[in-house]
């Protein structure tokens, strides 16, 4: 059964698609991302133009991230203080994106910058990850100690003025950091088409030492308002959003994520952050073969910077 994408301007096997917004949910309940970076490559690898992709990928995050982020609220893992302030860098960083955005497209590198992003990110974030969840995993094996990390005590992260009480992640710390790292995430959401959570949530374990308690749901909390509003501005801006297959991708997420959070509710830490870390390598690395293997077809023609091969 197809489906036309007024927008991509292509027929599509719905059937595809809600494969790939219900898988895409799942992972994001499961791992609390957005599941953007893995939406998005996957709209590309199905010939979808990479500016709908982008634009449409972060709609699709909002419907999986709302389903994933209620059901923490209801689990009281959801830190609604520490997500606003995520919130408010969120923003500001969504709307410096939105121009850089509409800048590539212009000069005609946008599907290159977007491929290099991708391969860059996913494949350092996913190393580290990857890498540290295994040495979790063989310590615990051998019923070795774990090293003595407590919430709120850290390095320079912790040192830097303007410090705040989050009560409910049991922290003093500044906001400086918080909503820097909000700011780098709305970017990220605007040129990417990601919901940041890949980043994210590693970066408030590590380098902000946020219990992962909270860590998964004020992740989605920030996630679904940063989204959103990168879907209107673009929409409004670029005219990329296409709403047909924003609608079958939220449909299918929203089911998917509800189904993530029960799975990842009964997995260790460590386990989680291995399967990520192992996840967003093998995206990256796909996205990498791409860009250097020969393609079926050597020449393209652009049109209003859409792209058709």
């Amino acid at each position: 059964m197809t489906v036309y994408l007024p927008i991509a301007e292509l027929s599509v096997n719905i059937f595809i698609i809600l494969g790939m917004g219900a898988a895409v949910g799942f992972l994001s309940g499961m791992f609390g991302v957005g599941g953007g970076f893995l939406i998005t490559p996957l709209l590309i690898f199905y010939n979808i133009p990479p500016v709908v992709a982008v634009a449409t990928g972060a709609n699709q995050v909002v419907a999986s991230s709302v389903s994933g982020a209620i059901s923490h609220f209801r689990r009281g893992t959801l830190d609604m203080k520490l997500g606003s302030v995520l919130l408010v860098g969120g923003l500001a960083g969504a709307s410096a994106g939105v121009w850089i955005f509409s800048w590539l497209r212009k000069v005609g590198q946008l599907d290159l910058i977007i491929s290099l992003l991708y391969v860059a990110f996913l494949g350092t974030i996913g190393s580290l990850m990857l890498a540290e969840s295994l040495r979790a995993m063989r310590r615990a094996a051998r019923n070795e100690p774990m090293p003595l990390r407590r919430p709120g005590q850290h390095n320079w992260v912790h040192r830097l003025p303007l410090k705040m009480r989050f009560k409910k992640s049991k922290l003093y710390l500044s906001a400086i950091p918080v909503v820097a790292l909000g700011f780098g995430i709305g970017i990220l959401t605007s040129v990417m088409g990601v919901g940041g959570g890949f980043i994210m949530v590693p970066a408030m374990i590590y380098l902000l030492r946020i219990p992962t308690s909270v860590v998964v749901g004020t992740s989605l909390f920030q996630i679904i308002f940063v989204t959103a509003y990168t879907t209107i501005v673009q929409a409004a801006t670029n005219y990329s959003v296409d709403i047909v297959l924003a609608s079958i991708l939220m449909i299918a997420g929203v089911i998917g994520a509800q189904y993530g959070v029960r799975v990842g509710q009964k997995l260790r830490g460590e386990q989680l952050r291995a399967l990520l870390g192992l996840l967003v390598l093998a995206v990256g690395l796909r996205l990498a073969v791409d860009l250097v293997v020969t393609p079926a077809d050597l020449y393209s023609l652009s049109i209003g910077g859409f792209a058709s091969r």
